[in-house]
């Protein structure tokens, strides 16, 4: 099957049983904005927590706060969003359909990649065992052709972002032949920069209020509460302040379901360090953050680094962790080197003194940072790409299960009495009344055993467990596993060892240790 009817089977299933909706939906939605429904934010609050307490439970030198999405404006202009944060976008005349350059750009470049892939994986069935992919690679003529295509492309592309020269961005589109996807043409208009911050107004009249944004990061609110969280936690370098919260972005091209969204939530940690030791750091982050999210255990060739080649002017080392999405690897989480511009600039525009006194040196300097920044949307879509899976059962039928990892799970045990009679229910709903306590049950009794084992699999439940008429006299129930469908017969009393340490964020934790 395609990727892309993978994705759009992805897509169908998120609404169909209850993780995302479109917002606003019965009003035909908003674009680029989306809601999430009951399974939804189970599982987004646990990969929020799942990242949150491997930050601030697993370290001790990294605290959290939350701060404020309404921020003081001049923020923005000492951070360099008012002036600097901008895509660089082209209109196609015919479609009347606006697109960044930069994504036009890229996408050319993996038909590239996808093209040199395509006849390795050619080469690959034909040759079997005996394949030789590197030398396949220095020798096919086809590969290198593409090769040599895509590296030229890259190279133009890269210094024409790091020049930010839109009229060359434009050249490359023309050369390229690259076409609108809607109208099929490449009648485009000049690249112009667009700044993507919202604007809102505060005050309580029209002539009294001031323009304010609504924030694109949540970055600068650690920055301008580092003196507040160092001096009130007697915090000492290096430490860390972690956050998870709402940012927001005028995106003009939001595509690919949640992955680009107007509306988004970050999980950001900055790390505060000594100068000169940042690369050091850098490098560990770059680790401890690819660990992350391998402890999920969806395979290492699900990830790989992208390190920039065009840097923030702020920054003097950045990566990308990327993410093995059924349209390409895609980034889910950046590791940057920020230097000590952010702090550095607040300090220039509030008037403050944001330093940090060294007591080993006897000095006080301004601390260098290290950024780990990761989408929780972004999360959220790789998971459940990931986890979708159709099954070709023994008996012909196809199952479609969720094989989300147990500790992400929105429900993580399915409690079902056999029948709606002769005491299973009452002895189901004791069941979950002692273990609700303990991780997040369903009750279910509507429709055969088989069907509720199917809407479980459905929503990724890792457990399931079947009372029936031997249990009133035996206090053993049936325990289904979701990724084997095996059934074991276990004494009610051992259901809770059985399953929470399973199901725990701890278990995640304790592969990261």
């Amino acid at each position: 099957m395609a990727q892309e009817d993978v994705f759009k089977k992805i897509v169908s299933h998120c609404k169909e049983y209850g993780f995302v909706f479109p917002s606003s939906d019965i009003y035909d939605g908003l674009g680029a904005v989306y809601d999430y429904g009951q399974n939804g934010v189970e599982l987004k609050n646990n990969i929020k927590q799942y990242w949150w307490q491997s930050m601030v439970l697993l370290h001790e030198n990294i605290v959290g706060i939350d701060a404020a999405i309404f921020m003081h404006p001049t923020v923005w202009k000492a951070s360099g969003h008012v002036d600097a944060f901008n895509d660089p976008l082209i209109d196609n005349r015919d479609s009347k359909k606006r697109y960044r350059a930069d994504v036009l750009i890229e996408d050319q470049i993996a038909k590239y990649d996808e093209k040199i892939e395509k006849e390795v994986a050619k080469a690959r069935k034909r040759f079997g065992d005996a394949f030789d992919e590197k030398k396949f690679r220095e020798t096919n003529p086809r590969v290198i052709e593409h090769q040599q295509k895509r590296d030229a492309l890259h190279q133009r592309y890269a210094d024409a972002m790091n020049k930010m020269d839109l009229a060359e961005l434009k050249q490359i589109i023309l050369d390229e032949e690259i076409v609108c996807p809607i109208s099929g043409t490449r009648n485009w208009t000049d690249v112009r920069q667009f700044n993507l911050m919202f604007k809102t107004e505060v005050g309580s009249t029209a002539e009294g209020a001031s323009t304010i944004y609504l924030r694109p990061e949540t970055a600068q609110g650690i920055f301008v509460n580092y003196l507040n969280v160092q001096k009130t936690g007697r915090m000492k370098l290096p430490f860390g302040i972690a956050q998870i919260g709402k940012a927001f972005r005028n995106e003009i091209v939001a595509r690919q379901f949640i992955f680009r969204m107007r509306e988004f939530e970050q999980m950001e940690m900055q790390f505060f360090v000594k100068p000169g030791t940042e690369m050091d750091w850098f490098k560990t982050w770059k680790k401890t953050r690819l660990a992350w999210h391998e402890a999920l255990g969806f395979g290492d060739e699900c990830y790989r680094y992208h390190d920039h080649e065009k840097l923030a002017h702020y920054a003097n080392a950045a990566t990308d962790i990327e993410f093995k999405m059924p349209f390409g690897f895609k980034e889910v989480e950046g590791i940057h080197s920020r230097t000590d511009y952010d702090l550095s600039q607040h300090a220039k525009f509030s008037g403050r003194k944001i330093e940090y006194f060294d007591p080993e040196e006897n000095r006080s300097y301004t601390p260098y940072v290290i950024e780990t920044s990761i989408g929780v949307d972004r999360m959220f879509l790789s998971v459940m790409c990931h986890s979708y899976t159709e099954e070709k059962l023994e008996n012909g039928e196809t199952r479609v299960v969720l094989k989300l990892p147990a500790a992400l799970a929105p429900i993580k045990l399915a409690i079902m009495p056999l029948v709606k009679k002769d005491g299973l229910p009452e002895k189901a709903h004791e069941i979950m009344n002692d273990l609700k306590f303990h991780f997040n049950c369903k009750y279910e009794e509507k429709d055969s055993i088989g069907k509720r084992y199917r809407r479980m699999d459905a929503i990724g439940t890792p457990y399931c467990i079947t009372i029936d008429h031997d249990t009133l006299n035996d206090n053993c129930v049936t325990l289904r596993d979701r990724d084997t469908m095996e059934q074991t017969r276990v004494p009610i009393a051992d259901l809770r060892s059985l399953i929470e340490d399973k199901v725990s964020i701890t278990s995640l934790l304790k592969k990261l240790q």
